[in-house]
C-alpha cells in the first residue's frame, strides 16, 4: 500500500507529495519547497522515514510547484518527470518568479516526458498518467485504481477547479478533462489537490458549482 504524505510549503501554500510503499521506495510529486527550512522539513522526513526516493515528477509546471525541482535533484539525483507540453512552462517559470517577487534557480537537468495512458511505478505499485490539461497545456494526474486516489496538482480542488487566466490555460479545456478524465472514476476516488483540502469525485459531482453539480 502506497502512503501519501502533504507538505504546505512556499507564500503560495502549494502541496508537496511524498508518495512511499511498505519497503522503501518513494516518489516526489511538485515539490514546492521554496525556504531552507521547507527543504529541511522534506529531506528530513525522506531520512527519518528511511526512504529512498526513485522518481521526481511534476502534475504541472508553474512556479509554486517547481521551485524544489532542482533541491530534490541535486540531493537525490533524480531525473524530472513531466509532460513534455510543460516543458516551455518549465523554463519561463523563474521568469513568473521574478515578477511574483520569488527568485529561484530553476531545475537545468534532463527531462523525461510522461505518455498519458501509461504509467510510473514505485516499488511495486503503478501509477496512472491522466492527461488533464486546461488549467496548464500540459497537466497531468497520477492515478492509483487499486487505492482509488489520484494526485490532481491544480484541476480539481474541493469547491472548485483550477484557474485558468494563466498563459497555456483555457477554461472550456479544463472543464472538459474533469468531465471526461475525472468524472468516470469511482465516486469514492480521493482527490489530493495542488491547494487545499483533499477531495473526492462523488463529493465534487454533486456540489462543485463551476461543474454545475452535474457529471
Amino acid at each position: 500500500m502506497l502512503s501519501v504524505k502533504a507538505f504546505v510549503f512556499n507564500p503560495v501554500q502549494e502541496n508537496t507529495y511524498v508518495l512511499s510503499d511498505q519497503k522503501d521506495a518513494c516518489c516526489i510529486i511538485d515539490p514546492g519547497c521554496y525556504f531552507g527550512n521547507e527543504r529541511t522539513a522534506l529531506k528530513e522526513y525522506i531520512e527519518q522515514q528511511g526512504l529512498s526516493p526513485k522518481i521526481l515528477l511534476n502534475t504541472h509546471c508553474h512556479l509554486d510547484h517547481v521551485f524544489g525541482n532542482k533541491f530534490v535533484h541535486e540531493t537525490w539525483d533524480l531525473t524530472l518527470h513531466l509532460h513534455e507540453k510543460e516543458a516551455p512552462v518549465l523554463a519561463n517559470a523563474p521568469e513568473r518568479g521574478l515578477m511574483w517577487g520569488m527568485p529561484f534557480e530553476n531545475y537545468r537537468g534532463e527531462l523525461i516526458f510522461l505518455t498519458p495512458g501509461q504509467s510510473v511505478t514505485i516499488g511495486e505499485h503503478q501509477l496512472s498518467i491522466l492527461f488533464l490539461p486546461g488549467h496548464s497545456p500540459g497537466s497531468v494526474g497520477f492515478y492509483s485504481a487499486k487505492q482509488g486516489f489520484l494526485i490532481g496538482g491544480d484541476v480539481l480542488f474541493r469547491g472548485s477547479i483550477g484557474r485558468t487566466d494563466l498563459p497555456g490555460g483555457d477554461h472550456a479545456t479544463l472543464l472538459n478533462s474533469i468531465r471526461t478524465q475525472l468524472w468516470p472514476l469511482p465516486d469514492e476516488t480521493v482527490v489530493y489537490p495542488g491547494h487545499g483540502e483533499p477531495t473526492t469525485i462523488g463529493w465534487e459531482k454533486k456540489h462543485n458549482p463551476f461543474l454545475n453539480g452535474r457529471p
